[in-house]
C-alpha cells in the first residue's frame, strides 16, 4: 500500500500492496520459503546490509539481531541510515548486498509473507481524509482478506485497544495528531502481525500522546509482539526499550541495553553544582580549572563534567571551587543522561574519522 496516497479507494474493492520501488536488483520470488529448523529464529536478522543512492552509502555493513517479544529502539541522527534500513526491513527497498530476515523469512526472496508477519508505521502515514475512523480500518481490514464476521472482530479489537471505538465515526481531518497516530498504528495492527516496525511514531505527539503511544507498544510487548521503533526523543526510548541500536553514517555503533549504554560510554562524572551566587562564576571557574568542563550553565548554578571517578580527584574539584570562592549550596552527581551519551559516541566517532 502506497504511503502517501493521492486519491480515496473504493471500499469496494481489494487492495494489493505496491511492490518496492527500488533502484537495486531484487532476487526472483520463490514459491515458498525453507522452513526453518534452528529452534526458531530472531525476529529480525540483518547481516551485512548494504544500501547505496548513487555515490551515496546510505547503510553501510550493517548487522544486528531482535529476539522475539524485545522492544529495541533505532537511533541516528537525520541521514544516518534509519529509514532505508527500516524500510528495507518493511519490504518498500531492497539491500545491494546483504541477508535480511524477518521471522526467519528473507525480505527479498519472499516479500509477501514478510508483509503478512509485520505490521509498518511510516513516518508520514498517508491517510484518506474523507473517511469516518472505521470505514478506513474496515477498507485495510477487507484489503487484507478479512471477510464477514471476522473482518467485524478484528476492527473492533483494533479500534478498542487503540481506544478510537468513542471516533469510530468521525472524518479522519477532523482528527487531532495523537488520535491519527493512534490511527496508523491501528491499521499496522489489522491483521496481527508479529513484528511492529515503527518509523518516528511518537513525532510531533503533545506529551499526553507520547505518554498513550508509549503504553501502548509496552502492552504489545507484552503480548509477546517484537517491536522495532525509531525516535529522536531517547529519554522515552529508554524508558520504554529494551535496548537500543545506534547508527551512524550506515554503520552500527552501538546495541546494548540503556543503562550498559550509560556505564560504558565514559570515566567520567556529570555534577550539577548549586550556588548562592552568580552562576556565570562557575562558568569562568571552569575555564580555568583541570579535570572539569562545563556543560551547562543553569540558573542556580552549572551542571559540569569532571573527567575522573576517582574519589580524591572530585573531592579536589569541590575543594578547589570552595577555596576558590564559589558559594556551593549543592554538590551531587547526576546520571548520565542517554542524549549525552549519544552525542559522547558520535564525538569518538568523528574523532576517528578525523584521525584517519
Amino acid at each position: 500500500m502506497s504511503d502517501s496516497p493521492n486519491a480515496e479507494p473504493d471500499p469496494e474493492k481489494p487492495v494489493e500492496a505496491d511492490a518496492p520501488s527500488t533502484g537495486a536488483e531484487s532476487a526472483p520470488p520463490a514459491e515458498s520459503p525453507e522452513p526453518d529448523r534452528s529452534g526458531g529464529p530472531p525476529a529480525i536478522e540483518v547481516q551485512n546490509l548494504h544500501r547505496c543512492f548513487g555515490s551515496l552509502k546510505a547503510v553501510d555493513g550493517v548487522s544486528f539481531a531482535v529476539d522475539p517479544g524485545q522492544v529495541v529502539g533505532f537511533v541516528g541522527a537525520n541521514g544516518a541510515g534509519k529509514t532505508t534500513t527500516m524500510r528495507i526491513l518493511a519490504t518498500l527497498d531492497y539491500p545491494n548486498r546483504g541477508i535480511v530476515k524477518v521471522c526467519g523469512i528473507d525480505v527479498v526472496q519472499y516479500p509477501a509473507l514478510v508483509r503478512g508477519r509485520i505490521g509498518w508505521m511510516p513516518d508520514s502515514f498517508g491517510t484518506y481524509d474523507n473517511m469516518t475512523v472505521v470505514e478506513y480500518l474496515d477498507f485495510f481490514a477487507r484489503a487484507l482478506g478479512f471477510r464477514g464476521e471476522e473482518r467485524a472482530d478484528r476492527v473492533r479489537d483494533v479500534m478498542d485497544f487503540t481506544d478510537l471505538t468513542p471516533l469510530a465515526d468521525r472524518l479522519i481531518n477532523k482528527l487531532s495528531k495523537g488520535m491519527g497516530q493512534r490511527l496508523c498504528l491501528g491499521r499496522a495492527l489489522i491483521h496481527d502481525p508479529d513484528v511492529l516496525i515503527l518509523d518516528e511514531p511518537a513525532a510531533g505527539l503533545d506529551p499526553k500522546a507520547r505518554v498513550e503511544l508509549k503504553n501502548l507498544i509496552r502492552i504489545l510487548a507484552d503480548d509477546g509482539k517484537t517491536v522495532f521503533i525509531s525516535s529522536h526523543i531517547l529519554s522515552e526510548l529508554g524508558e520504554m526499550c529494551d535496548s537500543l541500536l545506534f547508527i551512524d553514517r550506515g554503520r552500527i555503533i552501538h546495541h546494548g541495553t540503556a543503562e550498559s549504554l550509560k556505564h560504558t560510554t565514559s570515566g567520567s562524572m556529570l555534577v550539577d553544582v548549586q550556588t548562592a551566587g552568580d552562576p556565570q562564576k562557575i562558568a569562568e571557574w571552569a575555564e580555568m580549572s583541570p579535570h572539569v568542563t562545563l556543560k551547562e550553565i543553569r540558573k542556580r548554578g552549572a551542571r559540569i563534567e569532571i573527567d575522573s571517578l576517582e574519589p580524591d580527584v572530585i573531592a579536589g574539584v569541590l575543594r578547589r571551587m570552595i577555596n576558590e570562592g564559589i558559594p556551593v549550596i549543592e554538590f551531587h552527581r547526576e546520571e548520565r543522561k542517554l542524549e549525552d551519551a549519544f552525542i559522547e559516541i558520535l564525538g569518538e566517532i568523528e574523532g576517528k574519522v578525523s584521525s584517519d
